[in-house]
């Protein structure tokens, strides 16, 4: 497959996971805002959201306050924003119009009547009136695509590249909430559960399950209280959870293979190892010698094997 080719597949498949990802955060945030709490808590929980995507720097520049309004806004609408639902549908969009000889005829036209009806759902201020219903539907047309990509498209390179380019998108995606959300609650740094507030700590904990759609699985998995502890090992360990980090490297390394070429070994191998550290590692050892520098080196691999990804099979950076 031309590298180019390859390139714009992952790249739509990434773009379209990104947009699911922003909803659900953005959607948790919203609902959470809803609840009673201290006018501080709440301004830090949306904070909180902008700098899972390192996007503070870029929303203070243009908003005078960090309020609901204006970060809806900022994710949602923005088409400066790289990370807001309208520059990802955009360029999911552009990428596949690229590639549309690669892809089904149901693939092209669920790609862009998504783009279509976005449009239509911003001018006709659906989000305004009702953004947990809108968010619900970015969802619903990110979960469609990988439907009708699975169901319609010879498992083929492409094929493979786009599973590779989703799931090391939502890899990075879950690393990122984890660091920023654990980060939120000091005292549950290393899987202690607070003795502060109970209540809140419900909620605190309960809103990053629901972000990943792992509240009912948790439920399922461990038939107990929900303590900072199980989280991380749902979201980091476990290979059953879709979402989880492990789930999403295995995925990455067995496309990857399929994928292998002559050029490709010591990106593989990294590949390899990362899912290893997934694949025998302990909750306990990972809270005890810290979450974050845990999570911090894992987005740094991620990154890494990106650009090896590129470097192996895609156009070249600076072309």
């Amino acid at each position: 497959m031309l590298s180019r080719t390859a390139d714009h597949l992952f790249w739509m498949s990434r773009y379209t996971e990104r947009a699911e990802n922003t909803a659900r955060m953005l959607s948790v945030s919203y609902e959470t805002s809803l609840l009673p709490q201290a006018a501080e808590a709440a301004r830090e929980g949306w904070e909180g959201l902008l700098s899972i995507s390192e996007l503070i720097p870029a929303f203070t520049a243009k908003y005078d306050e960090i309020t609901p309004a204006n970060v809806l806004d900022f994710m949602v609408r923005d088409g400066y924003n790289p990370s807001s639902i309208v520059s990802c549908l955009r360029a999911a969009r552009e990428n596949a119009r690229a590639v549309r000889g690669a892809l089904t005829t149901e693939v092209w036209e669920t790609i862009n009547q998504t783009w279509l009806e976005l449009h239509r759902q911003l001018q006709g201020n659906a989000f305004e009136r009702d953004p947990g219903q809108f968010l619900e539907w970015v969802k619903y047309r990110s979960h469609l695509s990988r439907g009708v990509t699975a169901g319609t498209m010879l498992q083929d390179e492409a094929f493979h590249f786009l599973r590779m380019g989703t799931f090391l998108e939502r890899a990075d995606n879950t690393a990122r909430l984890l660091d920023v959300k654990f980060h939120a609650v000091q005292n549950d740094f290393f899987g202690r559960a607070s003795e502060r507030n109970q209540e809140n700590d419900f909620y605190h904990w309960s809103a990053i399950l629901r972000s990943v759609s792992a509240f009912e699985v948790y439920r399922k998995v461990y038939r107990d209280v929900i303590t900072p502890g199980r989280v991380a090992d749902l979201l980091i360990l476990r290979r059953d959870m879709p979402r989880s980090l492990h789930a999403s490297l295995h995925e990455v390394v067995e496309n990857l293979n399929l994928l292998a070429n002559n050029h490709s070994a010591e990106t593989q191998r990294r590949a390899g190892r990362l899912l290893a550290d997934l694949q025998y590692g302990r909750i306990d050892e990972i809270l005890s010698h810290g979450l974050h520098a845990f999570l911090t080196q894992f987005l740094d691999k991620v990154n890494d094997l990106g650009a090896g990804i590129s470097r192996d099979f895609l156009v070249a950076v600076s072309d």
